[in-house]
């Protein structure tokens, strides 16, 4: 049993008590034990094998870590199974349908007899759940919406799942077969696109047969659906199709641009080839006339034969890229090289797993200039947010680390929750204690869009946040974004100089692409963070980076890419003078 469906059964647990009305510390155990799981670099499986000791990590105590030890056993724990049974089925259903809570599956349960998501859509278009007390035809729709979102998510497989998956298909294949060229993952994930439909694969071999028989071998295939001579389709363990193609070195740059799609991108490739007199297909370009064919090893080539700049694979979807190329006018786009530093860590003084001083040397072996150490405020209890009193010891800390670590800044930071009423978790006089000041939404999201704005807006204007983070608060295939007037949240970022976050977790990739490309017309300068909440989350900054590009971020674009006398220097100064500054930059 992996971690994330151990995570999965103690956020069932957390959930189903909370409907029973157990105690709030009790059901906050089991979310803190759930949210640390999932964000596990190592298997827990492979921890308790090599005999390590559960309890050493943060947020576990003998009780958790017990029933983690009977899960990874026997896959299965008493506790759950008879918790389980005190529920008629279909109420796990329920508590995965995004926006329904605990207290409102408990509520209609008893008093209207839903235990299932097929009655709960019905009870919301019948007008029985808008009937309820203190509930409403508001709530009602949002909630049948939410089941309606839930419907689509299923069909296709969000990034933070496919991603993984693909990395881990090409390690074991390159690791298997020496005869492999180059191989990469093509399609909506080459263009990180945030969900995907089937994997694609494309590999360059003067042995197809050979890496053919290892891919359709490989661990967790649990259906092989096509072998031929140069194609497979397998389906994995986890439901998720991959299909494989296979072509001599001269073809693959033909290959993986036509695989990698979109589909109305090569649709105006081909229009652009056609009044060239030209035809262009997976194998390459053919001249109309003449039928002869041309092929290329890579991809560069291929939009040169067209008389065209090169296409980043991010931007090809088939809007103004095509023209663009033709023009030469596609700007150069920031690269994860350009980025100087992170300015959204989480420790262990919150609900990160690593101390200070190792996300503090782990950020400068990345070679980062700069770090901002950004623990919860108070506000979101299950993060063991930062009391006033324990952020000062906090900000004392980081001086002492950032003295004996050497060679890298680190500023002393903050993720503050905007409350309901737009005001900031911490007093002003605490916040202007902090270098970095990541504001951000993690309570009462269903709110109108007016008050939404207002409330992130009323943030911005605050003369100490420097930053908005994970605008939308989405967490892909999971969590609906928030409802607000971003085009006016946009304007208050850049005539403040408030930047906003491009969150790089796999799970949010928040701002989303279309967000980032208004904001940027705008005048917004954005930065790119890894919310990291253990050393190896450091590497998300990778992901950040290719959703700054889909949205066509150049590097002066993003704060981060600054070095870090720069930085500094910005962020002394006030918030109006800054906004000129980066105004200029741009």
């Amino acid at each position: 049993m992996n971690n994330q469906r151990i995570a999965e059964v103690f956020d069932d647990i957390a959930g189903l008590l909370e409907i029973k009305g157990e105690k709030v510390f009790t059901v906050r155990a089991y979310q803190r034990a759930a949210r640390t799981i999932s964000r596990l670099p190592t298997e827990l499986e492979t921890m308790l094998s090599d005999g390590e000791d559960l309890r050493q990590i943060p947020g576990i105590g003998k009780a958790i870590s017990d029933k983690i030890g009977e899960l990874v056993d026997t896959n299965r724990m008493r506790f759950y199974d008879n918790l389980k049974s005190e529920f008629p089925d279909g109420m796990l259903d329920l508590l995965s349908v995004p926006g329904l809570g605990p207290k409102t599956i408990s509520r209609v349960w008893k008093e209207l007899g839903v235990t299932s998501v097929v009655e709960l859509e019905q009870a919301a278009s019948d007008g029985r759940l808008a009937s309820l007390p203190r509930l409403g035809q508001k709530t009602a729709d949002n909630i049948l919406r939410s089941i309606q979102f839930a419907r689509t998510q299923d069909q296709r497989t969000p990034i933070a799942d496919a991603l993984p998956a693909a990395e881990r298909l090409v390690a074991a294949l390159l690791e298997r077969n020496t005869a492999i060229l180059a191989l990469a993952p093509a399609g909506s994930l080459r263009r990180f696109e945030e969900t995907i439909g089937d994997l694609d694969l494309v590999c360059a071999t003067h042995d197809a047969e050979s890496v053919l028989a290892d891919f359709v071998a490989l661990p967790g295939v649990a259906e092989v659906l096509g072998h031929g001579g140069t194609k497979a389709s397998v389906l994995l363990d986890d439901g998720l199709q991959v299909d494989f193609r296979a072509v001599p070195p001269r073809q693959y740059g033909s290959l993986i641009q036509y695989f990698t799609g979109s589909k109305q991108h090569n649709i105006l490739l081909r229009e652009h080839a056609n009044r060239l007199g030209l035809s262009l297909n997976e194998y390459g370009i053919s001249d109309a006339k003449t039928g002869e064919l041309e092929e290329f090893d890579d991809e560069e080539s291929l939009y040169r034969r067209l008389g065209l700049q090169y296409v980043p694979p991010e931007l090809r979807m088939g809007e103004s890229e095509v023209v663009l190329a033709r023009e030469g006018a596609i700007p150069a786009l920031v690269q994860v090289g350009d980025l100087r530093g992170d300015l959204h860590v989480h420790t262990d003084w919150s609900d990160g797993r690593d101390p200070i001083e190792v996300m503090v040397v782990a950020a400068r072996e990345c070679g980062h200039e700069y770090v901002a150490i950004t623990d919860h405020s108070a506000g979101l209890g299950v993060a063991n947010g930062l009391s006033p009193g324990r952020l000062a010891s906090h900000n004392a800390r980081l001086k002492e680390v950032e003295r004996d670590a050497g060679g890298i800044a680190v500023l002393r930071g903050s993720e503050v929750d905007i409350r309901a009423d737009g005001s900031m978790d911490y007093p002003d006089c605490a916040l202007a204690e902090l270098d970095w000041v990541v504001a951000s939404v993690h309570s009462a999201m269903n709110q109108q869009p007016d008050v939404m704005t207002e409330r992130i807006v009323s943030a911005i204007r605050n003369p100490h946040v420097t930053a908005i983070g994970h605008l939308t608060t989405r967490l892909i295939g999971r969590r609906q974004p928030i409802e607000a007037d971003f085009d006016t949240i946009f304007r208050a970022a850049a005539d403040t100089g408030t930047v906003l976050e491009i969150n790089a977790s796999l799970e949010r990739l928040d701002l989303k692409d279309v967000h980032v490309r208004r904001a940027r017309e705008l005048g917004v300068t954005f930065v790119i963070d890894s919310d990291a909440h253990t050393a190896e989350h450091l590497d998300n900054l990778r992901f950040g980076a290719a959703v700054a590009r889909r949205g066509w971020c150049r590097a002066e674009d993003v704060l981060n890419t600054l070095p870090a006398y720069e930085l500094l220097a910005l962020l002394r100064l006030p918030k109006p003078e800054r906004a000129g500054a980066l105004r200029a930059r741009r």
